[in-house]
């Protein structure tokens, strides 16, 4: 009858949210993962064997990118990424059990969400202004400082008592605007974006099937994910709005509109579901979207699982490139000493090297050496701007960097590399249940597999 439809429009029904607290574990009062032991030793390897090396080559000039004990300790994070009015702040809402309490993000057609928003776990909820948070050295948020006072007022924090929220972190970015300008921002967006995306355990990249147009801004944010596919999820949400053989055909378009943009052989996972506490559309693929949706919270879960794991390993890429960057800056300072006579003029001599380096066979000399990965050696351009800002002559030669109490820099962040860093990774596996990477776990029969690669 026509006034329970009414009531109906009112009111829509609620899903169950069981399978969110089952699969991540929310209700389990099982005691926290011993990681402050594996934390305080990752954080004594770096302080002792990695930041000296970085800080006499001045490392952080190169990659602007210096780690802080914030980071060190910092919990996974998760980015949403898309156009806007996809679902990213309804989906967070969704995730958190966010709907109708005085901390829901704010969702709607429009583009609602203006700000980079932290999600993050506190004791009580309330929100922080992000001048407060780049100025907090304890969290991981203060080199965002850099992006300058326009940003900073573009940056919010909120904390929510939330048990997912004391193993992860979300960060919701403002919807990508295809016929906007960056400069109409007021802060380099894409700068930003880079920031995050760096960062980032996991990566999920929205759209909304009604409207799939992938535009100049997105093209740039794809050509900025380069190196983190496998940290992608894309995710085609309110899936539960269009009739399957709609769905089916988006499904296809989407991936036809991505192609050119992720070009790596085994396409990322693609999750279809309705991310929103509303029930799933009268005679739509309920339990696809449920199976979905499942998937998808166990590729969370496998995350927050495996965040020791990452963090080691994203401690040792950065102490390869240090390394690396030592390395160079040695060889030009000894090439350049080599060069050096009585009557030469310092500087034109640099300018000789600096201008081409394959000259003196710099960056050969470097492949040469024990565990350097061609793909792993900076730009030569960098080096221009590099040197430019800092005179050959304000560095010591490697050799030099030795004490007798101390030992040398380059054999310490060596050790770090090869034997510190890999067996403080053995210690965490050891400690780990053999079963838990088993499918059941992880639906790990989920992820795509290359049928071209033997198994």
């Amino acid at each position: 009858s026509p006034p329970e439809e009414v009531e109906d429009a009112s009111e829509p029904i609620k899903r169950d949210r069981s399978h969110l607290e089952n699969t991540l574990k929310l209700n389990e009062e099982k005691p926290a993962d011993d990681v402050s032991g594996v934390l305080q030793r990752l954080r004594k390897i770096y302080h002792s064997s990695i930041k000296p090396l970085e800080h006499s080559y001045r490392y952080n000039e190169l990659r602007q990118h210096e780690i802080t004990d914030g980071e060190i300790t910092s919990k996974p994070m998760v980015l949403f990424l898309g156009p806007w009015s996809v679902g990213k702040s309804s989906m967070i809402n969704y995730l958190l059990g966010l709907d109708n309490t005085p901390y829901q993000l704010y969702t709607g057609a429009e583009p609602t969400t203006s700000e980079f928003t932290v999600i993050m776990h506190g004791p009580k909820l309330k929100t922080i202004e992000g001048i407060v948070m780049a100025a907090d050295s304890a969290r991981s948020f203060s080199p965002l400082e850099k992006f300058g006072q326009n940003f900073l007022e573009k940056l919010i924090g909120i904390e929510v008592p939330h048990k997912l929220l004391e193993r992860v972190t979300f960060v919701d970015t403002p919807g990508i605007i295809e016929n906007r300008k960056q400069q109409e921002r007021g802060y380099p967006f894409n700068d930003v974006c880079q920031w995050f995306i760096d960062r980032a355990d996991l990566i999920f990249v929205v759209f909304d099937p009604t409207k799939l147009d992938v535009g100049l801004e997105l093209e740039m944010l794809f050509r900025q994910l380069k190196g983190r596919e496998s940290q992608i999820r894309i995710i085609l949400n309110k899936a539960d709005s269009l009739a399957t053989q709609e769905l089916m055909r988006v499904y296809g378009a989407l991936f036809w509109s991505l192609a050119p943009l992720i070009n790596v052989t085994e396409p990322p996972r693609v999750y279809v579901s309705s991310f929103w506490p509303h029930d799933y559309h009268p005679e739509t693929h309920r339990d696809l979207f449920l199976k979905e949706e499942i998937s998808l919270l166990e590729d969370l879960n496998q995350v927050i699982e495996n965040r020791m794991e990452n963090k080691i390993a994203f401690i040792r890429q950065h102490a390869i490139r240090v390394r690396i960057h030592a390395l160079l800056v040695d060889r030009y300072l000894q090439t350049y000493k080599d060069k050096m006579t009585f009557f030469s003029d310092g500087e034109l001599v640099f300018r000789d090297i600096v201008e081409d380096p394959d000259r003196f066979f710099i960056f050969k000399s470097i492949l040469a050496k024990t565990n350097v990965s061609k793909f792993d050696l900076p730009n030569r351009e960098a080096y221009k701007d590099f040197f430019g800002i800092n005179p050959i002559t304000s560095f010591k030669l490697l050799s030099q960097q030795c004490s007798y109490m101390g030992g040398c820099f380059l054999e310490k962040i060596e050790k770090a590399i090869t034997r510190e860093l890999p067996d403080l990774l053995g210690s965490i596996g050891l400690g780990k249940k053999p079963n838990v990477l088993s499918c059941d776990v992880t639906g790990c029969s989920e992820t795509p597999k290359n049928r071209y690669r033997k198994p």
